[in-house]
């Protein structure tokens, strides 16, 4: 079905592919607005478009359409790396150009696409006579959704940033602004998740309740009070909205990535990788980032742990603390990092020789605290000095409630920010450097446009073990956060007693993180001799699992309540099965009708039947069998617990 149709002067109607999704562009006494249909039942009701500008007359109002053209688009997209190596990018696009029919006459372009599983939209503002620049004081769209609907949010305009746990609501309950993905559930049983994509240059879109309990968005605001000065031609980053039958449907859904464009030049250097890092021995204790008598970033430790990693055949290690900037409170003291020059005690040249000859990668390490001014100083210098000694992937950092940008203390979500986290990524790209960004600014999908950002943080991740996470938090994830792309979950960490850390997990459950929590950068967390010496049979699974995958098939999960996933990988006919629970125990039967004709060894890693995530956790079965496409498998979840199979072609 592909048209475009007036039921009446003030309406035009674009129906995705499959005819089964209908956006309701409206234009009414000059005012514009939108709605949703899924299968012929509101979604979105209508909704407000727009602009407050500073300055000028709002972007709002006195619109005639001077004309709309439709075209249908279909093409499959080619991914470098990540969870599927192929994506559908099928959709129905009309573009709407508008012109104000009194002074001063300004025109703007509103673009929508109407995939099968999801609608985007933005707006478009040309040069014009008078108007070659614009402050935008607010966005005014809105999102009309039933009232009384379910919403799974974490608050925006917190000190931690997106580093909070996820809480379920009713919508009429969002009393504070949220970030996006905000995943929501109707009261007539779809599931949609309000998103963006392609964010370049503009402040990033957070959600909130309108004084009409209408959803608004709120763009997080400079320190000058506006939302972002930009110069035209300028365009929004796409307003997405995935659309769902089922909360396991939500999590295939990738026209964020469709969204973007292709990649900017050849990437074709890029990597995945899997590593190891000098990393929990200080969040356990036995090491500090600071320069001391139990300093972690010494020559000697890293090439230990280069060593270590050759033996568990792994390819890369994190050394954090290897530079001048950890002494006495390093949050205060951020803004005297410097980024070239190494603690007495470490030697770079001499660990990244010792690296290179043992075939390891290593990762680099910039923690800015969020003083952007002096990161900036520095950024090309410290970006040449990895280039120079072969590192080619970087974890970054920007702890701090704030940044210092130009003098003033900027949201790390603000146009500024954003436009920080791009510098970035472009000039690393440059210098064939990969990206590991923690304290980062969402993920919009511009991995596919850059593909050397590999990873990002963005939600808390295990070093809020200790009593600060839940076993529902990593199956609140796949629904919520992960929508926006992969995490460094930080993974693997197995020693889960620890009096300094406890884990709220099985150890099943840990290697499950690297099939359900998804990154291009996956780090097998803890210290090489818990790996090797108490569970190398379990570490088996976290050596042989891909960092990039075929296709990825969900099979089953409720938000907050539990996820499966299934993994193809790429460079065999090998698939990688995950599971988490949250504090309630399951029993789940996995049919395995997607594998391909032919026999499967699985070797089954999960839960014993008296596990238990507070006081047994590490009751583990390894077991092994045949299998294949007409078997199937039944499975036991321990409270906090999981499980992982690796199935291999006989």
């Amino acid at each position: 079905m592909f048209k475009l149709f007036a039921r009446s002067n003030s309406e035009r109607h674009i129906l995705s592919p499959n005819g089964t999704i209908e956006f309701i562009f409206m234009l009414k006494s000059g005012h514009i607005s939108y709605s949703v249909h899924k299968n012929s039942k509101p979604i979105i009701k209508p909704s407000a478009l727009g602009f407050n500008i500073c300055g000028e007359a709002a972007l709002t109002s006195n619109f005639r359409l001077v004309r709309a053209h439709l075209r249908r688009h279909t093409e499959t997209i080619e991914l470098p790396w990540g969870e599927d190596h192929y994506i559908d990018n099928t959709y129905t696009e009309a573009a709407f150009y508008l012109a104000e029919d009194k002074l001063p006459r300004r025109i703007m372009t509103f673009r929508v696409r109407v995939f099968d599983n999801a609608v985007a939209f933005r707006y478009e503002i040309p040069p014009q006579p008078k108007f070659q620049r614009l402050s935008i004081k607010d966005e005014l769209t809105e999102y009309n959704i039933d009232i009384n609907s379910t919403v799974w949010k974490i608050p925006a305009y917190q000190p931690d940033r997106y580093e909070y746990n996820y809480e379920r609501a009713s919508l009429y309950d969002l009393k504070a602004p949220a970030h996006t993905p905000l995943t929501i559930r109707t009261p007539n049983g779809y599931y949609l998740a309000i998103h963006e994509a392609a964010l370049y240059d503009y402040g990033s879109m957070t959600i909130k309740l309108g004084n009409k309990n209408i959803l608004t968005t709120d763009i997080t605001p400079l320190s000058d009070g506006t939302k972002a000065h930009v110069n035209l031609p300028f365009q929004t980053p796409w307003r997405l909205i995935m659309l769902a039958d089922s909360a396991i449907e939500l999590t295939t859904n990738r026209a964020m990535y469709a969204l973007n464009d292709p990649p900017k030049g050849d990437f074709s250097w890029v990597r995945t990788l899997k590593f190891i890092g000098i990393w929990w021995a200080m969040y356990v204790g036995e090491w500090t980032w600071a320069p001391g008598d139990r300093h972690g970033a010494t020559t000697e430790h890293a090439k230990q742990y280069i060593d270590a990693a050759v033996r568990l055949g792994i390819s890369g290690l994190l050394i954090e603390g290897w530079n001048e900037g950890w002494e006495g409170d390093w949050l205060e003291n951020g803004i005297h990092n410097k980024f070239t020059i190494t603690t007495p005690d470490f030697d770079l040249e001499d660990v990244a020789s010792y690296a290179r000859r043992h075939h390891i990668e290593l990762v680099g390490h910039h923690e800015t605290v969020g003083f952007i001014d002096n990161y900036e100083r520095q950024l090309e210098a410290a970006y040449n000095y990895y280039a120079a000694n072969g590192i080619h992937y970087i974890k970054t950092g920007y702890a701090g409630s704030m940044m210092l940008i130009g003098g003033h203390r900027e949201y790390h979500h603000s146009q500024l920010g954003v436009r920080h986290y791009q510098k970035t990524v472009e000039l690393a790209a440059q210098k064939h450097i990969c990206l590991d960004i923690h304290e980062p600014i969402k993920g919009t999908g511009i991995e596919r446009t850059w593909p050397n950002l590999l990873s990002r943080e963005g939600a808390r991740g295990q070093e809020y073990e200790g009593g600060a996470l839940s076993p529902s938090h990593a199956c609140y994830l796949p629904y919520t956060r992960l929508l926006a792309g992969g995490m460094d979950y930080t993974n693997g960490i197995f020693d889960i007693m620890n009096s300094v850390k406890r884990l709220s997990t099985t150890l099943a459950r840990q290697i499950a993180y690297f099939v359900t929590i998804y990154s291009g950068m996956q780090m097998a967390a803890d210290r090489p001799f818990i790996y090797e010496d108490r569970f190398p049979e379990v570490f088996n699974f976290i050596r042989n699992v891909p960092t990039s995958f075929e296709r990825t098939l969900p099979l089953l999960g409720e938000i907050g309540e539990y996820y499966i996933v299934a993994r193809e990988a790429r460079d065999s006919s090998s698939w990688y099965i995950g599971g988490v629970t949250n504090e309630a125990p399951r029993r789940v039967h996995l049919g395995l009708d997607f594998l391909s004709d032919g026999a499967y060894e699985a070797t089954v890693y999960s839960d014993g039947h008296d596990a238990h995530y507070r006081d047994n956790p590490f009751a583990i079965n390894i077991t092994t069998k045949h299998v294949g496409k007409t078997d199937s498998l039944e499975l036991y979840l321990a409270p906090g617990g999981g499980f992982a199979i690796e199935l291999k072609k006989v």
